[in-house]
Parts: C-alpha cells; sequence; structure tokens
C-alpha cells in the first residue's frame, strides 16, 4: 500500500465527537430534522388510511334533552345525521324517551369521533344553535358545559349574577367571546362554551367568579392587558405580574360602632321589669270594670278629642297660606359727592 492510498483512507475514516461527560448529554445527539419552522402542537388530521380495520366493540353515548328543545331537534336532525354520517357515526333521536344517542359504526376510522359526536347532542340538548354546535367536530375545538345552579343558593342574587354574565345588551358576553376566542351560551342552570382549549380555561374561571361575587369586567381587564403584552416579544419570557392590575375587596356594609367601656352599662343580675299589659292598664284606669255602653261612651269620647285636635291642626296649616311673607326693607342709594361729580 502506498503512503497516498494511506492518507486518503485516514481522511475517509469518521472523527468521533467528544460527548460530554455526565448523565445530562450521554445520549444527546443532534437532530437534523427537528427545525425551529416546525410547530410540535399542530393538531394533524386523522384520515381513513390510519385505521383501516374496523372497531371490534361498539361504544355509544346517550344524553337526555328538555321537552322545549324537541320541536328544534325534529326539523335539524336530518343535518345532525348528515353531518355524523361523513364521519361514521350513526345517531338516533328517541322522541318518546327524550333521548339523542350517538353510536360507533364500522364505518368509523377515527376513535376520537365518537367524543366529539357526545359533545355534539349535549351542546344541542342545552340551546347551542346547530351550525355552531357542528364546529365542535373539527380539530381543536372544544367544548365545555359550566353548571352553576348549585353555586348561589339564593334565587334572586343568582337571576342577578347570571346577568352580570351577559352584561348590558350583551356587551359583557361578547368582550369575552372576542378575548377568549370562545362561543359562550349562557341558558338556564348552565353556561355553554366551544373553542380552543386555553379559553375554554379562562370562560370557567370568569364564570365560577362571577358566581362568586367576582364582576367579568376583572378578568375583562387583565385578559386585555394579557393581550397587549403577548406582542411585545422581549416581554416573551418576563413575568406579568408587574403589570396586571390588583384589584382589592371593599367592604360596602356599614361598620358597626364599637361601644366603648365608658357606654357599658353596669351589669346587675335581676331582669328588667315587665311591661304592664292592656289588662294591667285597664284595671289601673278602672275601665276593666265599666260595662260595654260605658266603654262605648268613652271611647266615642276620646275619639271626638283626636278629631277636635286633628281639625284645629289642618286650620293652622291653611291659614300659614294667607300669610304674607317678610320682606327685606328696600336699601337706600347713597348719594353721588359732589366731588365724584367734578
Amino acid at each position: 500500500m502506498s503512503a497516498e492510498e494511506a492518507n486518503t483512507i485516514q481522511e475517509e475514516v469518521p472523527v468521533e465527537v467528544p460527548q460530554k461527560k455526565g448523565k445530562q448529554g450521554k445520549y444527546r445527539r443532534d437532530k437534523p430534522w427537528d427545525t425551529d419552522d416546525i410547530d410540535h402542537w399542530k393538531v394533524e388530521e386523522f384520515k381513513p388510511e390510519y385505521n383501516p380495520a374496523p372497531f371490534t366493540e361498539e361504544s355509544s353515548f346517550a344524553t337526555l334533552f328538555p321537552k322545549y328543545r324537541e320541536n328544534y331537534l325534529k326539523e335539524v336532525w336530518g343535518h345532525v345525521t348528515r353531518a355524523l354520517d361523513k364521519v361514521g357515526v350513526a345517531c338516533v333521536l328517541d322522541l318518546v324517551e327524550g333521548s339523542m344517542t350517538v353510536k360507533t359504526t364500522r364505518k368509523t376510522y377515527d376513535p376520537y369521533m365518537i367524543l366529539k359526536a357526545r359533545d355534539l347532542i349535549k351542546l344541542l340538548a342545552r340551546s347551542v344553535p346547530l351550525p355552531q354546535a357542528l364546529k365542535i367536530l373539527e380539530d381543536g375545538i372544544a367544548s365545555d358545559i359550566v353548571k352553576i345552579g348549585n353555586i348561589v343558593r339564593n334565587k334572586e342574587r343568582f337571576v342577578k349574577r347570571r346577568q352580570r354574565l351577559l352584561g348590558p345588551n350583551g356587551s359583557t358576553l361578547k368582550a369575552m367571546e372576542l378575548l377568549t376566542q370562545c362561543y359562550i351560551m349562557v341558558q338556564g342552570n348552565t353556561v355553554s362554551a366551544m373553542g380552543p382549549y386555553k379559553g375554554l380555561k379562562e370562560v370557567r374561571r370568569i364564570i365560577i367568579d362571577c358566581m362568586n361575587n367576582i364582576h367579568p369586567i376583572y378578568h375583562i381587564k387583565e385578559l386585555m392587558i394579557k393581550r397587549e403584552l403577548a406582542k411585545d416579544p422581549k416581554l416573551a419570557e418576563e413575568n406579568w405580574e408587574r403589570f396586571l392590575p390588583h384589584f382589592k375587596k371593599k367592604n360596602t356594609k356599614p361598620q358597626k360602632k364599637k361601644i366603648s367601656k365608658k357606654d357599658k352599662k353596669d351589669y346587675t343580675p335581676f331582669p328588667p321589669a315587665q311591661t304592664p299589659s292592656k289588662i294591667d292598664l285597664q284595671l289601673e284606669s278602672g275601665e276593666y270594670f265599666m260595662k260595654p255602653k260605658e266603654k262605648e261612651a268613652r271611647a266615642m269620647e276620646r275619639k271626638k278629642e283626636e278629631q277636635k285636635e286633628n281639625s284645629l291642626k289642618r286650620q293652622a296649616e291653611r291659614e300659614l297660606a294667607y300669610v304674607p311673607p317678610v320682606e327685606d326693607a328696600p336699601k337706600k342709594k347713597k348719594k353721588k359727592s359732589s366731588s365724584s361729580d367734578e
């Protein structure tokens, strides 16, 4: 072997890169396929070729719906059947029992689609319109139904706090939808929400706090500040606590006056004297022993005396209208001095 061939062989031998010592870098290797432009959080579409074989078991979910939703569901059930048939899920509407059922078929290829169909019938039962409810079948959109009926016991207080979620002309609800990118439907004892997972978390927090007497406007203000801070790349890795407002709870109830030691009465072990009853007062005045006719005559006399007093008071009030008001005496004009005339 010549010297030139030996040199070429030495050049072709790969040089081992020294790895970091310790457990942290022991098995770390470069990943040329993993670049910064890849979105690791993106949910990929599940295609039929990923699962060609049918399911071995049938899964089904059912939910009840109120009576007032029966007519609407009968009208739109054809559209619901066609939408679920595209993803291979069967649905049944039982008007006698008042229930909706969804179940998998041999055409179902996406295992998660039965859970999406379950959320669809739940939203339809909670008065969400069909065009909006069908969006739940898309990837990246979830739903959350918040129960608010058992948080507040007082019925009037519950109605007032539920009205706070809507706001005047629905302005508070619209602001919540714009900031969280969620659809919100307030109906009865529940609040239905649809949107991304991050937005649903914020919506649930706002709703529960509102029912616990924290106004939604505080959360709306906080979300607006966070949205503006997210636009600044310099503040992406910083703590935003110093920018967010801190609201203190104010006690609006009138505070009770503290009783000083001087005002305290001396302790006496004896109870206060009992107030005299009506019979006791009659016995003292002698009215108790009078005959019924005498009692009536006495009552009439008292009544006449009260009438006289009232008539005198009214007459005095009428005479006040004829009393002339006290007028101030006219001020005399000062004559100008002769020097000022000159």
